[in-house]
């Protein structure tokens, strides 16, 4: 069902900030245009985490068939080269059976696969990840940070040395390699991309401050009100705790937090849509400088399908 003249190897791409509107502007494009969609969220990969990832429900999952969702256990954890060998098998899958492919997701660390190469074949042997975690654990984020600059005089790049597990990552590739970031930066450029050879059409969807900000709110009375407290709780028994890209995820952690009683239940609601609003920050940055130059749309004024500038 390719569309006159497109090749066969195209990848249209939809992404955009938390509560921009994804979900049901990407359905609507993918009926109008015979496509089935590849979530690039990575978060849906779990399995009951459903009310707090916002994912889609039963009836939208049954209006567009869906690849790479519910596909892990909350206690598996997901990396990238794992979620690129599957999205290029979904990808290969699709197009066997002449269906467009619509990439759908705001997540810069697996959006990436689609424009730039994976992994860089530096392998962190487990003592070396034990001495970094016991380092964070006893000395703090800054000690990390302190040593990767010691290691890196050309300095750190645009590394987040306020993420502990990016840092973390980072000084463990660094004494694994013997390396700079720098110099591991080029060899991971120069190393070869999941869908090299392919098409993407890569296309954003965003919403003014006021408009985002109604929908930051409103996400979160919903899914307090339909019950993401006890979906945390039945996560913790099925392993949540174990998986700290899950457990840190925002909806869950301030929850934890609250059940930990690290943090008083009754601001429960206002730590998330604050915690909501800085990832919003952080994925906007990341969208304008890490992604290739793409349309931007505002969902506000979108009526139909027709208005995402996908090819």
């Amino acid at each position: 069902m390719s569309a006159p003249g497109e090749s066969a190897r195209v990848l249209h791409v939809l992404t955009g900030c938390t509560a921009a509107g994804k979900t049901e502007w990407a359905l609507r494009w993918a009926e109008a245009h015979g496509a089935e969609i590849i979530s690039c969220d990575s978060l849906l990969f779990y399995r009951g985490m459903n009310i707090g990832t916002a994912k889609p429900s039963p009836a939208e999952l049954g209006r567009v068939r869906h690849h790479l969702v519910d596909i892990r256990d909350v206690s598996q954890p997901m990396n990238a080269a794992v979620y690129a060998q599957l999205a290029r098998a979904a990808a290969d899958e699709i197009r066997g059976r002449g269906r467009r492919i619509l990439v759908v997701g705001g997540s810069g660390f697996y959006l990436r696969t689609f424009f730039a190469p994976v992994a860089d074949g530096v392998e962190v042997p487990p003592a070396t990840r034990e001495r970094v975690a016991a380092q964070l654990q006893s000395n703090g984020l800054g000690s990390l940070v302190e040593e990767l600059l010691r290691l890196n005089p050309g300095g750190l790049g645009s590394l987040d040395t306020a993420n502990p597990r990016r840092v973390a990552a980072a000084l463990g590739r660094c004494l694994a390699s013997g390396r700079t970031l720098a110099e591991l930066g080029s060899d991971f450029s120069r190393a070869a991309r999941p869908f090299e050879g392919w098409e993407v059409r890569l296309a954003r969807i965003d919403r003014s401050g006021a408009d985002l900000e109604g929908r930051i709110e409103a996400r979160v009375a919903s899914m307090l009100r339909n019950g993401l407290v006890d979906e945390v709780r039945g996560l913790l028994a099925s392993g949540l705790r174990s998986n700290p890209s899950a457990s840190r995820a925002i909806g869950y952690r301030e929850i934890l937090d609250v059940l930990d009683g690290n943090a008083p239940g009754d601001g429960l609601a206002g730590a998330i849509a604050r915690d909501t609003r800085a990832l919003v920050k952080k994925q906007r940055t990341w969208f304008r400088t890490q992604l290739p130059p793409h349309p931007v749309v505002d969902a506000a004024t979108l009526r139909d399908e027709a208005g995402l500038p996908l090819g």
